[in-house]
């Protein structure tokens, strides 16, 4: 509305500015002032201020306009360029519709106006005040046609654009479920029959261990075979995985939290004030859980570093409530980037971690400066926990 109502004010000053001057002196073509009837005046104001509407009623603005310049083209004398608002009409006509309506409607303006300009009007048939309505019409209907085609074009490549996005990205993730299934399927044949294998040869053996060792010895080197088998399998399926310039797989066990006071002094060394505090009792974490808090304290402790400032403090308590161990990481930093959203992945990697486990993540600021890291890890899973149930 404020866009077309600028457009309105526009037009308006426009037309009265024709309406003034006269492009025809006595004898050579000179400006002359002239003055405009009353009924010129309001029917200049009536078309600009019906422009303001032109977009929530363009066929009805382009009766109105045209009514108008109809009535100046009989009785104008001299004539007012009320036409004006009428050729914008039609513009936004043929910008907001079809092209068969385009011709229609811009045929019968065109008609309708020069005709009535033509045989009516106090000017000659042949005057070029009368030819230019003809050609004034037809110019803004040409010109809204082109709009409306450019931005149905525009919409038509858009749209292609969107669509064979969203098919490269549906065959994509296609493609990646098909290849999880196969290689699903594969892991499961290879651990499917050798632990079955391992399972029935370990019960063999624990069945004549006291009676008959050597039997017994024959079946732990069937366990045995079976197991390297089975791994050397794994690892083919899972070398196919790898890219030809991914490192090596690393042979040395995954840290835990028997490493807390070595990794608490390596940021020690690098300027970081740390102190620890444990009050999990000792407790043997799994496999899983115990590489998930070391690696969510170091990189917690990372970003303490990286975005507290030189002069913080951080402190990592690890303590055992009930089924879970807590671990918390806090600091009084002052550092204006340190939640890691300047294009880091710390605090999205130590979510998914800790959600893989069942586990909950909650990250913020404290209240009175510094950030705050609290990780609950569930010490069995929920499968562990129903068969200990049974």
């Amino acid at each position: 509305m404020a866009l077309d109502a600028a457009l309105a004010v526009g037009v308006l000053a426009c037309m009265v500015a024709g309406s003034f001057v006269d492009p025809h002196g006595k004898n050579e073509v000179t400006w002359v002032l002239r003055t405009p009837d009353a009924l010129s005046l309001l029917l200049i104001t009536l078309g600009a201020a019906a422009l303001v509407f032109r977009r929530r009623a363009p066929m009805t603005v382009l009766a109105l306009t045209g009514a108008a310049s109809v009535v100046e083209s009989v009785t104008g004398d001299p004539r007012a360029p009320v036409a004006m608002s009428a050729v914008i009409a039609l513009y936004t006509v043929a910008s907001t519709t079809d092209r068969p309506t385009t011709w229609r409607v811009g045929l019968l303006t065109m008609t309708v106006l020069t005709g009535s300009a033509m045989l009516a009007g106090p000017l000659p048939w042949y005057a070029q005040e009368n030819l230019a309505i003809f050609a004034w019409t037809g110019i803004g209907a040409t010109a809204g046609d082109a709009v409306r085609s450019r931005r149905a074009f525009v919409a038509a490549i858009r749209e292609r654009a969107e669509r064979a996005e969203r098919t490269r990205e549906e065959e994509a993730r296609r493609r990646v479920a098909e290849e999880r299934l196969r290689i699903a399927r594969d892991l499961h044949d290879v651990v499917a029959h050798h632990i079955a294998l391992v399972n029935v040869q370990a019960g063999v053996a624990s069945h004549v261990m006291d009676k008959r060792p050597d039997q017994a010895k024959e079946a732990l080197a069937h366990v045995r075979e079976a197991s390297r088998s089975a791994l050397n399998e794994l690892r083919a399926t899972v070398g196919l995985l790898r890219q030809s310039g991914d490192p090596e797989a690393p042979t040395e066990p995954a840290p835990g939290l028997d490493r807390l006071d070595e990794l608490a002094g390596t940021f020690r060394s690098a300027g970081l004030q740390v102190e620890v505090a444990r009050a999990d009792q000792g407790t043997t974490l799994p496999a899983a859980v115990d590489l998930a808090a070391y690696r969510v304290i170091q990189e917690a402790l990372t970003n303490v570093r990286k975005h507290a400032g030189p002069e913080a403090k951080a402190e990592v308590s690890v303590v055992r409530v009930g089924p879970n161990v807590e671990i918390t990481i806090l600091d009084d930093g002052a550092g204006d980037d340190e939640t890691g959203e300047g294009g880091g992945h710390g605090l999205l990697g130590m979510r998914e971690r800790v959600t893989a486990l069942r586990g909950t993540l909650t990250t913020g600021p404290r209240y009175g400066g510094g950030f705050r890291v609290h990780a609950i890890l569930p010490l069995k899973s929920r499968t562990r926990a129903a068969e200990d149930a049974v």
